[in-house]
């Protein structure tokens, strides 16, 4: 499923401060990306990706607090295998993240398409994949502030859904909306759990502390999918807040 807009989707636009809102093109657990535009000046253009927090939540704090977060961490380095965060604007009493636009599909797609032709993924592609998505957790995992100081940034969701594989034939790390930071607004609560249960470290299942590490054994158990074409790992759910209602298996 490629997230390349339609010649349909460029019309009726919504205006959202300098910039233009179309259609949905992607949906979270809290929040849809939609296309947009920025129009300037002398005709200038771009085309960004607006990620909006659903209305049931876009008013309250704690969300809104990620959001923020996940806008601060993706802007606090830059790295050709994450997809950046470019601007924050007002949205009503919410807000929207700006970031650039790529044309492609996540990999998640692309291992459902694989499994309906029954067809593995090639290895080359695969180990160019994982690669790509180390190289960019890595500059997350050495990010500092502007002091030198770490910021201590674990992923916890470097899962299929969140990798976007480009047109350009370049894999792309997204969605620091749950990701661990020394400098966080919103922190995540003793016994909540977060993100997607087939894919986390037996640590971070456990809601023990995490670090690097824990982003390594998602990408290891991501990597044994695509060459293996199943699971490693089975899970009831994908999504839940208390470690004591999931159960995974091998």
């Amino acid at each position: 499923m490629s997230n390349r807009p339609s010649s349909r989707a460029w019309h009726d636009g919504v205006p959202l401060g300098r910039y233009v809102v179309y259609d949905r093109i992607g949906a979270g657990g809290m929040a849809t990306v939609h296309l947009g535009r920025l129009a300037s000046v002398g005709g200038f253009s771009r085309v960004v990706a607006i990620k909006k927090l659903h209305e049931h939540v876009a008013c309250e704090p704690k969300f809104v607090a990620m959001l923020l977060d996940e806008a601060r961490l993706a802007s606090s380095f830059r790295h050709a295998n994450v997809i950046p965060t470019i601007d924050i604007v007002e949205d009503g009493p919410s807000i929207a993240l700006v970031m650039d636009y790529v044309p492609g599909a996540a990999l998640f797609d692309l291992i459902a398409v694989m499994e309906g032709r029954r067809q593995p993924i090639p290895a080359a592609v695969a180990l160019s994949v994982v690669v790509h998505v180390l190289h960019g957790l890595h500059a997350a995992h050495e990010a500092v502030d502007p002091t030198g100081r770490s910021l201590g940034i674990v992923h916890r969701d470097a899962s299929p859904h969140n990798v976007l594989l480009g047109t350009d034939g370049v894999a792309r790390i997204l969605d620091f909306g749950i990701a661990q930071a020394s400098s966080r607004l919103q922190n995540t609560l003793t016994g909540e759990l977060k993100g997607k249960v087939a894919y986390m470290a037996p640590e971070q299942l456990t809601s023990r502390p995490v670090d690097r590490r824990s982003d390594l054994f998602t990408v290891g158990t991501v990597l044994w999918e695509l060459l293996s074409s199943r699971r490693l790992f089975l899970s009831c759910l994908l999504y839940t807040s208390d470690a004591a209602d999931e159960r995974s298996s091998v």
